[in-house]
């Protein structure tokens, strides 16, 4: 099982000790005062960037010390999310305060003192919702904000603060918040509330697309801020888990918490909202993610999942044939702008000696390329003398039993080992390791007669720059290429020195998304890598195929 997975199942148990269906239930701790009087952390070095939080009790609880229950008790995903980064390079200020919504964080002054620390290069993450439901105007907290995004406002007498005050939409709330944090040169990033434990008719988690959630991401996308869709990210999670795990990722009282997690939801969101940082690419915090950070997979922004036929038919000749076989940075269509190197690759081959084949399709890993049939389509056309490229990686990481993966993840490693995944159709499927896989395809193809060459995938947008992507999947792939008798290309590193001599002004124009799909400019210049990495091989096996002037 994936070590996420463990891990959230073992809070789960926990949990089930700690309190236990059957037993008297402790009464709720109140969390949530109508006057927040608290002691908010502050960037432990001035020195270093800053990730600043605001938001409620869903952020921060509290004193964030689980109402001396322990994980049982009340705990914001501020809290855990600090786990994820690396305090010698980025303070993580956790600033949201329970009880209050976009409104009132304003109004009681605690947005003041918390942009008095934000500086050029920090970001702030922000996520309100749960209270700005409340009442506009009573006399307990007097939080409500307008519902939606518009300008309209409404005047009123406060009867809590007995003062004149003018009341905006919730829409207006994060609009300032968003101009206040640029005006000191910071980033800002929506973040939408955390879903209720609640469900609908269907027996789904509530998602808040209809309003809170709605309305932020609405906010995002016409501000051109980043945007981390926790509730539906979030309640996709709580639908694959099943109600009763999801029960106990909240404190075990009466009356029945809907709304506050305990510490192992929190952790649960605090991922999510890692994977939502590491797809929007935001280079200071993708910076400063530890190990444990860096191991959590994006968010599936822009990885759709193609449908229909994988490739055509090899032509009706005599001609040796060289299949491409890979996910959309291989072959993405032109869909959004979004061009694979595979598509670019025939003009660097003389046509009059082989067939190019392009059997790659967006969404697939090295699992769900060969158990949707489309490796045995492939195979069927392949004959000795035949070559076959092999890219995967880009969606094999995650964890299994992800809804947001798809279907998609791989196990880690080489290994026999599996994990039985159930289906959304009830069926249960034993996933195997990367490794597994691409070994298949490798003693699958030589057994044809075919040469096959296994390539580590291409580098992100974002992680060339310093360092190395897919560092595992190509040590995967060369352990795999020397058991099976195949050959490997560290595409990734071909790829990366390509990117290192242009430079991060050319690069960024290669790419059509935030971080993944190359655009017609950033497929042919991939395509040429290829090429590259190809005439790099022992033996050189593709000099009789390719053009002597591409």
């Amino acid at each position: 099982m994936n070590r996420y997975l463990r891990a959230l199942a073992g809070a789960v148990l926990l949990l089930l000790f700690c309190g236990a269906y059957g037993q008297t239930l402790p009464a709720a701790v109140n969390t949530d005062p109508a006057r927040a009087l608290v002691t908010l952390p502050e960037p432990a070095n001035p020195a270093l960037p800053s990730l600043i939080l605001i938001g409620d009790s869903t952020v921060r609880n509290g004193k964030d010390d689980g109402q001396d229950l322990g994980p049982a008790g009340q705990w914001g995903w501020g809290r855990p999310i600090a786990d994820y980064f690396d305090p010698a390079r980025i303070n993580v200020v956790n600033r949201a305060v329970g009880g209050l919504s976009s409104r009132t964080y304003l109004t009681s002054g605690h947005w003041q003192r918390t942009l008095a620390f934000v500086k050029r290069g920090d970001v702030v993450i922000m996520q309100f919702g749960h209270n700005d439901a409340s009442p506009v105007n009573d006399d307990r907290r007097a939080r409500g904000t307008l519902r939606g995004t518009g300008e309209e406002s409404d005047t009123i007498d406060n009867l809590l603060t007995g003062q004149r005050e003018t009341v905006h939409t919730y829409g207006w709330y994060l609009r300032r918040f968003i101009a206040d944090i640029r005006a000191r040169g910071a980033t800002a990033i929506v973040c939408s509330p955390v879903p209720f434990k609640r469900w609908d008719a269907d027996g789904r988690t509530r998602r808040a697309r209809a309003d809170y959630g709605g309305w932020a991401a609405q906010v995002a996308r016409q501000e051109l801020a980043g945007f981390i869709d926790l509730n539906e990210a979030a309640a996709a999670w709580y639908d694959a888990l099943g109600r009763d795990a999801v029960l106990r990722l909240f404190p075990q009282v009466t009356p029945d918490e809907t709304v506050h997690t305990n510490l192992a939801g929190a952790r649960l969101n605090a991922e999510v909202v890692v994977a939502g940082i590491r797809a929007l690419g935001v280079p200071v915090l993708v910076g400063a993610l530890n190990d444990k950070g860096r191991a959590i997979v994006p968010l599936d922004d822009a990885r759709p999942v193609v449908t229909g036929p994988s490739g055509p038919p090899r032509p009706a000749n005599d001609l040796p044939a060289l299949f491409l076989v890979g996910d959309s940075t291989v072959k993405s269509g032109g869909k959004d702008g979004m061009v694979g190197w595979g598509e670019r690759i025939a003009p660097y081959f003389d046509l009059t000696r082989v067939n190019v084949v392009n059997h790659a399709i967006g969404g697939r890993s090295s699992r769900t390329f060969y158990t949707e049939g489309r490796w045995a389509d492939v195979l069927a056309q392949l004959r000795p003398g035949d070559a076959v490229l092999i890219q995967f990686g880009h969606n094999d990481g995650g964890r299994i039993g992800d809804p947001a993966m798809k279907g998609r993840a791989s196990g880690a490693g080489t290994g026999p080992e599996t994990v039985m995944e159930r289906k959304a159709d009830g069926s249960v499927e034993a996933v195997h390791t990367f490794g597994w896989y691409m070994a298949r395809y490798v003693a699958d193809a030589r057994a044809k007669g075919a040469t096959v060459v296994l390539l580590s995938p291409v580098p992100h947008r974002d992680r060339w720059q310093e360092g190395r992507d897919f560092a595992e999947f190509a040590a995967w792939d060369e352990e795999v290429a020397r058991q099976g008798g195949a050959l490997f290309a560290d595409l990734t590193i071909v790829v990366t020195e390509g990117y290192r001599a242009l430079g991060a002004a050319v690069v960024d124009g290669f790419f059509a998304d935030a971080r993944t799909h190359t655009n017609d400019a950033g497929a042919a210049f991939n395509a040429r890598q290829v090429v590259l990495a190809l005439q790099g091989l022992p033996g050189r096996p593709f000099e009789r195929w390719l053009k002597a002037s591409p």
